[in-house]
C-alpha cells in the first residue's frame, strides 16, 4: 500500500464529503496534556461531563490495539445569522449559542467520520479504525492541534486560519502510519482579549478555563445557578460565544457552507416565555436536532426564566407567578420566585407573600426569601 498517495486521496476525499480541514498526527501519547488534566482535576475546574479515566483520555493505545495515526477534521459552522429576529418588549427571546446552531454537530461530524470510515475500509481492507466527536474519550482540541488544524488558543478553543475557532471537530484513529502532519504555532502572542470578555472570569489563565463558573457550562446544569451567575447569564439559553466572538481572529469569520447546519432563527433565538409551558413533545419536536438539547428542557426552561429577569419583562409576571404556584420542580419555583423578584411590581410581591405560606420545599423558600428582600431594597 502506497500510504503517502492515500493521505492524498483521503484529503482529496474529505473536501467531496464536506470536510473543510484535516490533519493527521501520530497515535502517541498525549503527555503534555495529561499534566494539565491532571491539574485541572486537583482544582476541580472539571465539567464532570468529560471521561473521567484520563489515561484513556491521553493513550489512544487505549482505545484501539495497534494504533498508527490519528486523523483530525474540522468543519467550519456560521457566525452570523442570515436572517435576523429582534428581541422586542413583551416579547423577549434567548440565545442557544452558535455550536448549537442547526443540526446537532455529533450528528454531522459522525455522518463524515463514518463515510471516511468507508473510504478507508474500501481502499485498505483490514485497516482498523475507531472514530469519536466530542463525548469520545480523546480531547478533540489536542488532537487537532498536534494534526496541524489550528493552535490552541487562550479561549480554550482551536483557531484555525481559515475559519477562527467556529469549527466542529471530531477524529479518527487508525492503525494506518500516515505521515504527521505539522502543529501550528502559537499565534494568540500576548492578547488577552477573550479573557478580558469572559463574563465569569472562568478563563483563569490563557488556555485554562474553570468550567465550575464557565457559562456555558452552568448553562447545562439541571440545579440551582449559584447566585453569582444569574446576573451574568443574560438572554443566554445554552451556552456561551463571548470568547469566541471577542477573539480578533474570529473578525469577519463567517462560513455558510452546510446547509444542514444553518440557523432556524426562530429556533436559536426562540421567544422565552412560551419555553415555561413547553411540553416534553414540544420541546422534543422543536430543540430536539439541537446539540443544546441534549440535556432535556429543564436547563432550558430555568435559563429562560433568568432571561426574563434578566429583561425585567414585566409581561412575564403572570406567566411566572404559574411556574412559582403550579409547577411540580423546586428548581423552575425557586427560580421564578427569584426572577419575580428581580422584575418587581405589586402582582410579583403579591404572588411571592402567598407563596411563601404556601411553599414546603426549603430549597424554595430560600428563593422566595432572596426574591422578597429585592423589594426591600427598593
Amino acid at each position: 500500500m502506497d500510504i503517502k498517495k492515500l493521505k492524498q486521496e483521503v484529503i482529496l476525499y474529505s473536501k467531496q464529503i464536506g470536510i473543510d480541514k484535516i490533519g493527521f498526527t501520530t497515535a502517541d501519547p498525549f503527555s503534555e496534556l495529561k499534566n494539565r488534566l491532571i491539574r485541572q482535576q486537583e482544582l476541580n475546574y472539571q465539567s464532570g461531563f468529560e471521561e473521567p479515566d484520563i489515561e484513556k483520555r491521553v493513550t489512544p493505545a487505549l482505545l484501539m490495539e495497534e494504533p498508527r495515526s490519528i486523523i483530525s477534521i474540522a468543519i467550519a459552522y456560521p457566525s452570523k445569522m442570515k436572517i435576523r429576529v429582534e428581541s422586542r418588549k413583551g416579547e423577549r427571546r434567548g440565545i442557544f449559542c452558535r455550536a448549537s446552531w442547526g443540526t446537532d454537530y455529533h450528528t454531522v461530524l459522525r455522518d463524515r467520520l463514518k463515510r471516511l470510515e468507508e473510504f478507508l475500509l474500501e481502499k485498505a481492507p483490514g485497516v482498523r479504525l475507531k472514530s469519536m466527536v466530542d463525548t469520545g474519550e480523546l480531547s478533540d482540541r489536542a488532537v487537532a492541534q498536534r494534526a496541524g488544524i489550528g493552535w490552541s488558543g487562550k479561549n480554550c478553543a482551536i483557531i484555525t486560519p481559515e475559519f477562527g475557532s467556529y469549527v466542529y471537530l471530531g477524529e479518527m484513529i487508525t492503525s494506518i502510519p500516515f505521515e504527521p502532519d505539522l502543529p501550528m504555532e502559537d499565534q494568540c502572542g500576548s492578547c488577552t482579549a477573550c479573557l478580558d470578555a469572559c463574563p465569569t472570569g472562568a478563563l483563569v489563565q490563557g488556555g485554562q478555563i474553570n468550567a465550575q463558573s464557565c457559562i456555558g457550562f452552568l448553562t447545562q446544569t439541571k440545579g440551582f445557578v449559584p447566585d453569582e451567575f444569574r446576573d451574568k447569564i443574560g438572554n443566554r439559553v445554552y451556552g456561551c460565544d463571548s470568547c469566541q466572538t471577542a477573539c480578533p481572529a474570529n473578525k469577519g469569520k463567517d462560513y455558510h457552507f452546510h446547509p444542514e447546519i444553518e440557523p432556524d432563527p426562530d429556533i436559536v433565538k426562540p421567544l422565552l416565555k412560551p419555553i415555561l409551558k413547553i411540553s416534553n413533545r414540544e420541546f422534543k419536536e422543536k430543540f430536539g436536532n439541537l446539540a443544546g438539547s441534549w440535556r432535556g428542557k429543564k436547563p432550558i426552561q430555568r435559563n429562560a426564566i433568568i432571561a426574563l429577569a434578566h429583561f425585567k419583562d414585566k409581561t412575564a409576571v403572570p406567566d411566572l407567578v404559574d411556574v412559582l404556584k403550579s409547577d411540580s420542580r423546586p428548581v423552575m419555583r425557586g427560580t421564578a420566585a427569584w426572577a419575580l423578584g428581580k422584575i418587581g411590581g405589586e402582582n410579583a410581591l403579591t404572588a411571592l407573600e402567598l407563596a411563601k405560606e404556601k411553599e414546603t420545599d426549603q430549597e424554595v423558600q430560600v428563593e422566595i426569601e432572596k426574591g422578597l428582600s429585592f423589594f426591600v431594597k427598593e
